[in-house]
């Protein structure tokens, strides 16, 4: 079986700004880049699992989204790191019902089985108590950060 680390995005990948989703807008966070080599060498497999409700509440566009994932992958790709895939729910409770919006497992359940991660040696990074309850769900154990904190502050969090 394989580990895993899973990380929200806004405020634990790039810089948190409420609703994210132009390109001018997305900045990595400092030392991110090293931690996901670092992690990566440790034979972790990295997924990200975010919120976009601003998609469902009509404030930015899911091709939006893409763009800004595409680039978030790029940037990885060229330093050597590799998402084993992004998973990010466009729903929010006041306009439709779901069962992937964190707080809620089912985008860190899919991952589990389609990776075959064992989720008692894998974690999630998150800046909010929503990110860890759905590790939590799961049993992965979840890391609550501060928004737009290093992870190297973490790190020996994670075996």
């Amino acid at each position: 079986m394989m580990k895993a680390v899973f990380l929200d995005r806004d405020g634990v990948i790039n810089v948190e700004r409420g609703y994210t989703h132009l390109l001018s807008d997305f900045v990595i966070l400092p030392d991110l880049i090293e931690v996901l080599q670092l992690l990566q060498k440790k034979g972790y497999l990295l997924v990200v699992v975010s919120n976009q409700s601003g998609i469902a509440k009509g404030l930015y566009r899911q091709d939006e989204v893409e763009i800004l994932h595409k680039f978030m992958v790029d940037e990885f790709s060229k330093n050597g790191i590799a998402l084993s895939e992004i998973y990010y729910c466009v729903h929010h409770p006041d306009v439709v019902k779901c069962i992937c919006r964190k707080p809620d497992s089912l985008f860190v359940e899919k991952a589990l089985a389609r990776f075959d991660i064992d989720a008692s040696k894998s974690y999630f990074i998150g800046d909010k108590e929503r990110d860890t309850a759905a590790a939590e769900k799961v049993g992965v154990k979840g890391i609550l950060i501060e928004a737009n904190s290093s992870l190297k502050l973490i790190l020996d969090q994670i075996n």
